[in-house]
């Protein structure tokens, strides 16, 4: 057993990995500021983790770290129980037999709230308990709690996201070196900023389980996360980053999310951003989302998406929230996802072929009279026109680039139009394409 709690408000840790880490240096390393601030004691009662013998840096008291999740779950001392071993079992057995045993839960867990969020949020309804995950979006960026209490007056009409450091590291080394994909990858996993396996990060399933949770805190709608458009940045080249750039854009993986009508717009995709815009300037590994409100106009959070001290500080606001809360018998003042779970809407995303974008096309076409004309009356015929042109004359890989942008038109107008190009004799290879975002016309309807 570790300590026990006095008066005050006792804590319970699962998971003591490098969130899990941080978050316990921060609750024993600034105890006397965390009490002061809650105005009552907060005592970190007990730790359980698979691994107890690992050396991580801490000096913890005699008792305080087990195996003993179900020990943790049913001590009668802890009012708040942090989850941070990821995935989505056992968390989410964990989760939701805290709730139903009078427990309020903090998680960083998007892909658990992405996945069962409708499950966990029901349960901590019915039970009385308060669930808190700003440590799941954005890392250190006060990001949730701005659109659940700060925006509570507000209706965003829009938001773009960069949600993920390590897809936004390497497009930024991409942009700035010319270097290759697969190159930065295997740096970026050196240093520790993307995982062994990076698929969750490169192919944009981490940044559409956060869309997911944006979208419900943002829109009030319940989505089905497999309604969300994904695709990652594995197949994006440095040729089309130079050549976009010598029309005025930037790419970087956005999580992307619109009002529209009693829908809304929630897709993940490399998209192009105009270079002077805000978003553009994001590099590294840190994360951004730029907003527009009906009444408050447009705003931008911004800082450090990951890591052990960003999260963990995150996680630890949340345990000071609920502390509060628990406290003044106050649990449920504001909801996880800003109303009460019960008055989500369930809300339709709309299909990915009836979203209207922007896009740029790079033509792999063999040098010979003709090609644009051809290629131009195909897009014609699909109401696709051209906003501009660029003919590349060097060759490359044994064809010429002939690269587009063209002005709105509808994703199904596109798809066609690009499988009848790409079975033109003279297209050496498949049509290079990505989305075009001109944030700077982004207005509230």
């Amino acid at each position: 057993m570790g300590p026990k709690k006095v008066d005050g408000v006792g804590v319970g840790l699962i998971g003591l990995g490098t969130v899990g880490t941080a978050t316990v240096r921060i609750l024993i390393e600034q105890a006397d500021l965390l009490n002061r601030r809650l105005g009552a004691p907060l005592t970190l009662c007990r730790v359980a983790d698979v691994d107890t013998t690992r050396e991580r840096g801490l000096d913890l008291p005699p008792g305080l770290l087990s195996a003993d999740v179900d020990g943790l779950l049913g001590d009668p001392d802890i009012d708040v129980v942090i989850e941070l071993i990821g995935g989505l079992e056992p968390a989410r057995t964990y989760v939701l037999q805290a709730l139903q045993n009078g427990k309020h839960v903090v998680t960083a867990n998007k892909a658990l709230l992405a996945e069962h969020g409708a499950e966990i949020f029901a349960a901590a309804e019915e039970h009385g308990g308060d669930v808190a995950f700003e440590a799941s979006v954005g890392g250190g960026i006060p990001l949730l709690r701005s659109f659940r209490e700060g925006l509570a007056g507000d209706e965003v009409a829009s938001f773009f996201g960069i949600l993920n450091g390590t897809c936004n590291y390497i497009l930024s080394r991409m942009t700035k070196e010319g270097a290759d994909y697969e190159e930065v990858l295997a740096e970026a996993q050196s240093l520790g900023l993307a995982e062994a396996d990076p698929t969750l990060d490169v192919y944009g399933l981490d940044t559409a389980h956060k869309l997911a949770i944006l979208v419900g805190l943002a829109f009030g709608a319940r989505v089905d996360l497999a309604d969300i458009h994904v695709q990652g940045i594995e197949a994006v080249t440095p040729l089309d980053i130079k050549f976009a750039a010598e029309f005025g854009y930037r790419l970087k993986l956005l999580a992307i999310a619109r009002r529209q009508g009693d829908a809304v717009q929630a897709r993940v995709h490399p998209t192009l951003i105009p270079d002077h815009h805000l978003l553009a300037d994001v590099s590294g590994a840190m994360n951004a989302v730029y907003v527009t409100g009906r009444y408050v106009g447009q705003l931008m959070f911004y800082g450090p998406g990951a890591g052990g001290g960003p999260t963990g500080t995150a996680v630890v606001a949340d345990v000071i929230e609920l502390a509060r809360n628990r406290l003044a018998g106050a649990a449920g003042r504001v909801p996880p996802l800003a109303m009460p779970w019960s008055r989500l809407r369930a809300t339709p995303i709309i299909p990915m072929d009836r979203v209207t974008t922007k896009h740029y096309f790079r033509f792999a076409a063999i040098d010979r009279p003709g090609v644009l004309s051809a290629v131009s009356g195909i897009l014609g015929r699909h109401d696709i026109s051209i906003e501009a042109v660029n003919q590349k004359g060097r060759q490359v890989r044994g064809a010429v680039p002939i690269v587009m942008l063209t002005h709105e038109a509808p994703e199904k107008n596109v798809d066609q139009a690009l499988r009848m190009i790409d079975e033109l004799e003279f297209i050496a290879a498949p049509t290079a394409r990505l989305r075009v975002e001109d944030l700077d016309a982004e207005r509230p309807d």
